[in-house]
């Protein structure tokens, strides 16, 4: 697999494309497109990646991503079995940022509008209270006139730019122009999310990559702004932190079932990441 840039059939002249997906699991390549997206979940669990950013995300998830940066919802690993009953539920809207007219977005009455598609070439999460508010409006999109389409788009976008409850998510420009090289990338990430409970090493991921341990070292900080080693731990973290909160397991137990052989670093590397302790992420949740 490889990073991919996904070309949109639109119905509106290329300026705007919503799809309401009902499926058994998210697309699971790691992706860009030379559009902004704008994709809510309504129905569905796993780790986001967005740029050099990876968390949790949940029904409600709310996230705006710019024009070439990567991305990738994967869902938990109970998705992709054969005979799972578990399914996807999510609105994604592609849109070109002259969607209402050339140069439309510049004028200063939309100012606040641009900020935000600045801020999104890192990624922009929005809080629980801004998507539940649209919830309807963003899963009714798909029904309306293109007219309306267009309207209700802008009016979205009004709202979120004027909120403060959002997130940065990527540490830096992560944006790409090009898809050289990023085949493996996306065969290590694949390979991690499917396999972090057990121990994985330097080499068995650069073999995946097909390079020597140093070179994969030096490829994957390029590509991703971290280390292999920043990036296992975050994927393995979050996913206890998942099993903390649904869970009633032990938490000697969750260190074990995420990939860890001491829950002294299990607990070090969750409180650098979550900035908690285990005990007192499940106690506060």
């Amino acid at each position: 697999m490889k990073l991919i840039l996904k070309n949109t059939d639109n119905s509106l002249n290329g300026r705007i494309n919503i799809t309401k997906k009902d499926i058994p699991c998210l697309d699971s390549s790691w992706h860009y497109h030379d559009q902004y997206e704008l994709l809510y979940i309504s129905k569905s669990n796993g780790i986001r990646f967005v740029g050099d950013s990876v968390s949790q995300f949940h029904p409600g998830d709310l996230v705006l991503v710019s024009p070439y940066l990567p991305h990738l919802w994967r869902n938990d690993a109970s998705y992709y079995g054969e005979d799972d009953t578990n399914k996807v539920k999510t609105i994604v809207i592609k849109f070109s940022k002259d969607f209402i007219g050339e140069g439309a977005f510049n004028l200063a009455e939309f100012a606040d509008i641009n900020n935000l598609f600045e801020q999104s070439k890192y990624g922009v999460s929005f809080g629980g209270k801004v998507s539940q508010a649209l919830n309807n409006e963003l899963i009714d999109i798909i029904d309306l006139s293109p007219a309306q389409q267009l309207i209700k788009l802008l009016d979205i976008l009004c709202r979120l730019s004027a909120t403060d409850d959002k997130t940065i998510l990527s540490s830096s420009d992560m944006r790409q122009y090009t898809t050289d090289s990023s085949d493996r990338l996306d065969s290590v990430i694949k390979f991690v999310s499917d396999n972090y409970a057990r121990d994985i090493n330097l080499n068995d991921v650069a073999d995946i990559a097909c390079m020597t341990t140093n070179s994969f070292c030096r490829f994957f900080k390029k590509m991703t702004n971290k280390s292999f080693t920043q990036i296992l731990n975050e994927i393995r973290v979050r996913n206890a932190s998942r099993l903390l909160v649904q869970e009633d397991i032990p938490i000697s137990e969750i260190c074990y079932m995420v990939g860890y052989n001491s829950i002294t670093n299990f607990n070090r590397q969750f409180k650098e990441i979550m900035g908690s302790t285990p005990n007192n992420y499940r106690n506060t949740i």
